[in-house]
C-alpha cells in the first residue's frame, strides 16, 4: 500500500463492500452486546450529555440512534472510492477512513446505549482512531514516508490517547485528558494541512477542508451549550443537541474525506 498513487487509478467495488462489511458487523455485534449486556452495568457514563436515561435497552435513544451518520459517513465515502476513486489518495489509506468513520457509530453509541463503563472506552477509542488517521496522514505526507511510517505513527499516537485515557485531570470545557488529546492531534492534523497546501506539492479544493472545518466548530459550540444542565438541555425531548453534535460531526468526517479524495498532483 503506497500513501499516494495516481489519479485514475483503477477502481474496485472490494472498498465498498470493505466498508459495508465492518459497518454490519459491528453494528450486529453491538446489539448482541446489549441484549446480552456485554458491555457491563448502567454507571451513568455519558449522562453529562443531558439526555434522560430510559428504563430500556437502550438509555439514551437520541443520543444512540444518531450515530448512525458516522455510519452513513463511512459508507458513502467507500462508495466514493469505489466508483470515482480516492484521487491520488492511495485506496488503501481510503477505505481504512471509511472505515474509521463508520466506526464512530457503533463506538458512540455502546456509550449512549448502555452508560457503561466499556461503552464510554468505546466511544473515546473509536475518536482516537479518527484523530490518529487525521494526524499520522498529514505527518506522513509532510515528511514524504510510505505506508510503515504511516502506521507507525498512526499507532504511536493511539499510545498517546491511551495513556491519556487514564489520566484522571479535569481540564476546563473540554472535561477529560483524553478529549484534550484528541482535539489536539485533530487540531495538529489540520494545521499540518495548511501547511502542505501551501507548500504547493498538491492541489486540494479547499472548499471541502473548510466546510469540514467551520462544521466541526458549530459542533463544537453546540456540544458544550448541549451539556447537562445547560440552558438548552431539555433531558426528555427527542431532540438533544448532543444528537446534533453527532450528526454534524459525521457531516464534517464526510467534507474531510472529500477534501483528502480532491488532492492530485
Amino acid at each position: 500500500m503506497r500513501i499516494a498513487e495516481p489519479t485514475g487509478s483503477r477502481r474496485s467495488s472490494v472498498p465498498l463492500w470493505l466498508t459495508v462489511a465492518a459497518a454490519v458487523g459491528s453494528v450486529v455485534l453491538l446489539g448482541a452486546a446489549l441484549v446480552f449486556g456485554w458491555l457491563g452495568p448502567d454507571v451513568g457514563r455519558g449522562a453529562e450529555f443531558c439526555e434522560a436515561a430510559r428504563d430500556a435497552l437502550i438509555k439514551q435513544p437520541a443520543n444512540t440512534f444518531s450515530n448512525l451518520g458516522f455510519v452513513i459517513a463511512g459508507i458513502a465515502a467507500a462508495w466514493h472510492v469505489s466508483r470515482r476513486g480516492p484521487g491520488a489518495m492511495s485506496v488503501g489509506l481510503a477505505t481504512a477512513y471509511a472505515i474509521v468513520v463508520v466506526m464512530l457509530g457503533p463506538g458512540s453509541a455502546a456509550m449512549h446505549a448502555s452508560q457503561s463503563v466499556l461503552g464510554g472506552h468505546l466511544d473515546l477509542y473509536s475518536m482516537y482512531l479518527l484523530s490518529s488517521f487525521v494526524f499520522a496522514y498529514a505527518v506522513t505526507r509532510l515528511l514524504g514516508l510510505a505506508a510503515p511510517g504511516f502506521v507507525g505513527i498512526f499507532v504511536g499516537s493511539l499510545v498517546v490517547c491511551t495513556i491519556a485515557e487514564f489520566v484522571t485531570v479535569q481540564v476546563p470545557v473540554i472535561l477529560t485528558a483524553g478529549n484534550a488529546v484528541f482535539g489536539a492531534m485533530l487540531l495538529l492534523g489540520l494545521l499540518i494541512e495548511l501547511w502542505l497546501r501551501a507548500r504547493g506539492s498538491h492541489r486540494l479544493e479547499m472548499r471541502w477542508g473548510l466546510a469540514s472545518v467551520i462544521t466541526l466548530l458549530v459542533a463544537f459550540a453546540i456540544w458544550n451549550t448541549g451539556m447537562d444542565g445547560g440552558p438548552l438541555c431539555d433531558p426528555h425531548s427527542l431532540l438533544q443537541l448532543h444528537a446534533v453534535w453527532h450528526v454534524l460531526d459525521a457531516g464534517a468526517a464526510w467534507f474531510l474525506f472529500r477534501y483528502y479524495a480532491s488532492m492530485s498532483p
